[in-house]
């Protein structure tokens, strides 16, 4: 691992809606940093706060838990009452070989998300937004009586059993596509899978008492892109423009993908393979100010697995662990973490 030069970016963030005095914040898919927000006629909307000011955050982010602790500071001679959201990343099945792992087969629920505030646990309402080529499809999927979790196995049952009408509206729009195979053994057969975006944001409304300090934690199982087979690691991988993309956007240099061709040609196989994680940082910037202390620790899971993500002073802590520490901190990018291992784990 090394100091990596691009910005540090996260998925974890919290918005705000206004309501009465105060904000609220919001969580999206990868997940985020809480964000003051406000309810508007399309859904909620993260807006900026300057009442509250995030004093701390100390994230941890690995392949099985998310924790991120803040402390925030109303620095006004008011409570504030605020709708605090929570935006999880996006969830998007654009192809029948993808695989996304969830803790979860709750529709709603993906990730065993948990809020407390100031010791004491709380409870999150949950917004939940389909689009398809841009278009918001909520609405239409709900009234087909279809779940709105693109990756469970049950959707896509429900899917199958729509009328062939529904299924070239759907196909039309870009929110399903028709695919073939053989699921029971019995021959080839026609299904009709998911492929729109699911835009998931937690929020509740919480209470900043003036001139005081409120401790918030969530801790949430993250959803996890794998891949059994990894293009890093492979002679060539540098100048592959298929593989392009992975490198640019978790700053894999030269001297990772060296440790990577050695870790794969010991690989079963000769290929590695590839964990994904994201989260949201960039609506922490929503808040009054920076940031003033912000920790970041990557857990790569084991000793002998790789990592990569974008940032700049990275401290290796332990076997497993990567720090990342900044004051006064303002996140204008997202993070994305990329783990290569001999296995899926």
């Amino acid at each position: 691992m090394r100091p990596l030069a691009s910005p540090l970016a996260a998925a974890l963030v919290i918005g705000a809606v206004a309501v009465a005095v105060g904000i609220i914040g919001s969580a999206g898919p990868a997940a985020a940093n809480d964000s003051s927000a406000e309810l508007a006629a399309g859904g909620l909307v993260f807006v900026h706060n300057d009442a509250i000011e995030m004093r701390s955050e100390d994230l941890f982010v690995s392949t099985r838990l998310v924790r991120v602790k803040y402390r925030f500071f109303n620095r006004t001679d008011e409570d504030v009452v605020s709708l605090v959201a929570f935006p999880m990343p996006d969830i998007n099945i654009s192809s029948a070989e993808q695989n996304i792992s969830f803790p979860t087969e709750d529709p709603v629920r993906l990730i065993d998300f948990t809020t407390e505030v100031n010791g004491a646990p709380v409870e999150n309402a949950v917004e939940q937004r389909v689009t398809a080529r841009g278009l918001d499809r909520t609405a239409l999927l709900t009234g087909m009586g279809v779940p709105l979790a693109p990756h469970l196995r049950s959707t896509n049952m429900v899917l199958d059993a729509l009328p062939a009408d529904q299924w070239d509206e759907l196909v039309r729009l870009g929110l399903a596509e028709v695919v073939e195979y053989d699921d029971d053994g019995t021959g080839m057969k026609r299904h009709l899978e998911a492929r729109w975006t699911l835009h998931t944001t937690f929020y509740r409304e919480q209470r900043f008492a003036a001139g005081t300090e409120t401790l918030v934690e969530h801790r949430y199982v993250p959803s996890v892109g794998m891949s059994v087979g990894s293009m890093i690691g492979q002679p060539g991988a540098a100048s592959d423009p298929y593989t392009r993309p992975t490198i640019d956007k978790y700053c894999v240099d030269k001297s990772f993908l060296t440790a990577a061709e050695r870790a794969a040609k010991k690989a079963e196989g000769g290929y590695l393979a590839e964990q994904r994680v994201g989260y949201i940082l960039t609506t922490g910037a929503n808040w009054a100010g920076p940031i003033g202390e912000f920790r970041l620790v990557v857990d790569k899971g084991a000793p002998d697995n790789l990592v990569s993500f974008c940032a700049e002073g990275v401290t290796k802590i332990g076997p497993t662990l990567f720090e990342v520490r900044k004051t006064d901190y303002v996140p204008t990018e997202n993070l994305d973490v990329l783990i290569l291992t001999r296995s899926l784990q």
